[in-house]
């Protein structure tokens, strides 16, 4: 799905919704930003309690093997060569996963990574997962070490989004899948929601990734406020008006990509819908810190806070 790299996409109409359901009640426990969901500090609810019980081991399963992908792809001192030699063996193991509960089979967990494949695997056979959205996946991680390798910088919104589409959209494919959602118009809205929280991660994380050598910022955004790439290498304290409107920009689209897909929270029935919700407000919030902080995420990296916690309840009930 190609999106236009100017302007923001239009919001939807933000009347208030009927509420089909009463809203739960929204617990601390409820939001990632506030806990280690499975391992990892998140900005999002990862298999919180308004996930339906019957589908946590496998959200939690869909997580912990992109959580340790990425892992391999990023964390440590191993060169590029390693890491994708261990993403390899990664996307084997997989294929024998995939290949062994299809079949029927017991799975066995391999000895290298049992506590991603075993529960992997068995989520696969329980709720036939598709496994080329699980190999998409790896492919984004490869990509990511291959063009922090190569120093590659994106050439436009566009590309990001062709990246989106391997690192973030089989998430939401994945989840409306347990979910039994399967028509045109959700699978839209899902991967409009998904890339617009890899593209809002990626401009909350700038201060992170630029000193690590990942550069997510668009070449062709740059060239129209007069930048390169090693502007935003210094956090200056200076005003920076060209900087700020580069961010500002970025954000802007994100948002406006996050509002086209929000509607789909109203659709996904019971408490999914309502964590949907929370994951909408919670990249909804981020760019709104990022906007209170000057846009000058560059220098800064805004999280969400147990403050935000009320903010995005309310905000969660009424979409």
């Amino acid at each position: 799905m190609t999106q236009p790299t100017t302007a923001s996409p239009p919001p939807p109409d933000h009347r208030p919704a009927a509420q089909a359901e009463a809203a739960p009640s929204v617990s601390p426990s409820a939001l990632g930003a506030l806990g280690p969901g499975v391992g990892h500090y998140e900005n999002f609810p990862v298999a919180s309690w308004l996930c339906p019980p019957r589908l946590r081991p496998a959200v939690a399963a869909i997580y912990r093997f992109a959580r340790t992908a990425d892992d391999i792809a990023d964390e440590g001192t191993a060169d590029a060569g390693e890491r994708l030699a261990d993403l390899a063996a990664y996307r084997s193991e997989l294929t024998r996963c995939i290949e062994r509960a299809d079949g029927g089979a017991v799975v066995p967990a391999p000895e290298r990574w049992p506590a991603v494949f075993g529960p992997l695997g068995l989520a696969i056979a329980r709720h036939k997962l598709p496994g080329q959205l699980l190999h998409d996946l790896l492919s984004a991680f490869e990509q990511d070490v291959r063009y922090t390798e190569q120093q590659h910088r994106y050439g436009s919104t566009d590309e990001l989004l062709g990246y989106c589409r391997l690192s973030a959209n089989p998430v939401g494919r994945l989840l409306l899948h347990l979910y039994g959602v399967h028509d045109a118009r959700s699978l839209q809205q899902s991967d409009q929601i998904c890339s617009a929280l890899q593209l809002i991660n990626f401009w909350q994380d700038i201060s992170r990734d630029l000193p690590n050598g990942r550069c997510y910022l668009p070449a062709d955004t740059l060239r129209r406020h007069g930048l390169q790439v090693a502007d935003f290498e210094q956090a200056s304290l200076e005003d920076t008006p060209d900087r700020q409107a580069v961010v500002a920009e970025l954000c802007a689209y994100a948002r406006g990509l996050m509002q086209l897909g929000a509607p789909l929270a109203r659709r996904v029935p019971g408490r999914a819908g309502w964590e949907l919700r929370l994951v909408v407000q919670g990249g909804l919030r981020i760019l709104d810190a990022i906007e209170e902080n000057g846009h000058r995420s560059w220098q800064t990296r805004v999280t969400l806070q147990r403050a935000d916690l009320p903010r995005l309840a309310w905000r969660a009930l009424w979409m």
